[in-house]
């Protein structure tokens, strides 16, 4: 059954013919770089989805903080290993099925909760979407290394890490409007569309790979013969990718505590309506566009394609901006948009060099999927284990006066940002490995 799955996904009929064809060469490559920063960022909305609507859930007495946070670990956990085994399997597969098969389900999977209340409902088709989820990433990825050069790889690699904060954004504005007027269930019903949008996308305009005589000459010539199995057991034997992964692991921690319950802790902590809160992590998302965008062209640019220079500096600006979005009280809102604007531009450079680039930086072209792979499971297991202490921190603080519910968010403040000091610190031991 594996095998005929692997067969299935492995099928190219369209492999594009480029004959020498520089103008289409061009063109293909815009294609397959456009479509998977949409598709990818449609990934996210189809993800991000239930952080939206966790107060409705937890007001409307349908979920509590716990279970809130069992079921966005389950996402995060089936995600993790997910990331690894697919990252492994998009360096052997049809990178466009295989992308565009995760994503439809993931929509189905949204559409399926808009019709639910049940929290064991809630953790499996969670979980389910947690698994699909990770098949973006790396055949995204993948599709880069195998499309673009490496002196080309670092620019557009930042570019198109931009598609997470494109989906955030949509999320934490689009989502948020639509559950402002109609309702936590419409929230994921929306979201479940916009990700079948994204999956025509993909299946009309990624391409797998270009011939094997193509133009673009991804691979240095001593890895052209070397088997995929041998480049992926180098990665697996890297001390750097693994310090690495723990680095993106803690960063990961501190930028899904923010995605995951910063609307949650601005309602509750001060005061902001749903659409206020969301509109104000929302400005973090659109600020990651232009980390994200302009990430690779500095390291490439300024610092001469030092990705740790960078990563460092960001690292701490990180940490400032989550300790100045959870210790300043209610009532600052610009320095709550400052917060998110220099957390913003930080997690976006992180995302694009701890989350993927240094790793495919480091690794043999051939395991680009692994060595992502590695660094995913890793950041999702360090996501997933956010939200379940988050939910128990934040649920075993609660208490309950005349109906109100009041939160004492006093340990969760500590916990978020040593992850995030944490991984700046990791990061500093890749000095020496440019």
């Amino acid at each position: 059954m594996i095998k005929k799955l692997i067969k299935f996904f492995s099928l190219s009929p369209e492999q594009p013919d480029l004959k020498e064809d520089k103008a289409r060469l061009k063109r293909l490559q815009w294609s397959v770089f456009l479509s998977a920063t949409i598709g990818y960022g449609l990934f996210y909305v189809c993800r991000l989805s239930i952080s939206v609507v966790k107060k409705p859930l937890v007001d409307g007495n349908i979920l509590t903080e716990k279970e809130l946070g069992i079921i966005g670990s389950a996402l995060f956990f089936s995600y993790a290993v997910g990331k690894f085994v697919n990252g492994f399997m998009a360096d052997r597969v049809n990178i466009k099925r295989f992308m565009a098969t995760g994503l439809i389900i993931s929509s189905l999977v949204n559409i399926t909760l808009g019709f639910s209340h049940t929290f064991w409902v809630f953790v499996v088709l969670w979980g389910i979407n947690g698994w699909v989820q990770s098949l973006g990433s790396p055949c995204s990825v993948v599709g880069l290394s195998r499309w673009f050069t490496d002196r080309e790889r670092g620019t557009y690699y930042g570019f198109f890490s931009a598609s997470h904060n494109i989906g955030e954004a949509l999320t934490f504005i689009a989502t948020a409007f639509v559950v402002s007027i109609a309702g936590w269930r419409w929230g994921f019903e929306a979201a479940g569309l916009a990700g079948l949008i994204g999956a025509v996308i993909i299946m009309l305009f990624l391409h797998d790979s270009p011939p094997s005589k193509g133009l673009v000459p991804v691979m240095p010539p001593k890895e052209l013969d070397k088997p995929a199995k041998s480049a992926q057991l180098e990665v697996l034997k890297n001390p750097f990718i693994w310090i690495l992964a723990l680095s993106s692991a803690c960063m990961y921690i501190s930028r899904y505590a923010i995605n995951s319950w910063g609307i949650f802790f601005l309602e509750n902590e001060k005061a902001y309506t749903t659409v206020e809160a969301s509109s104000i992590i929302g400005v973090s998302s659109i600020c990651g566009i232009i980390g994200t965008v302009l990430s690779g062209f500095l390291s490439d640019k300024l610092f001469k394609g030092n990705r740790n220079a960078p990563a460092l500096l960001f690292g701490i600006g990180n940490t400032v901006a989550i300790a100045l979005f959870v210790f300043v009280p209610k009532g600052y809102f610009a320095v709550d948009i400052f917060s998110m604007i220099l957390f913003g531009l930080s997690i976006g450079v992180l995302i694009c060099f701890l989350g993927g680039l240094m790793a495919v930086d480091i690794a043999p072209k051939k395991a680009s999927g692994a060595a992502l792979g590695v660094v995913g499971i890793a950041s999702y297991i360090g996501a997933g284990v956010q939200d379940i202490l988050s939910g128990n921190l934040i649920g075993d603080s609660k208490t309950v006066v005349d109906g109100i519910a009041a939160y004492d968010f006093s340990s969760i403040r500590y916990f978020w940002i040593g992850a995030a000091a944490l991984s700046f610190v990791l990061c500093a031991c890749l000095w020496k490995k440019q």
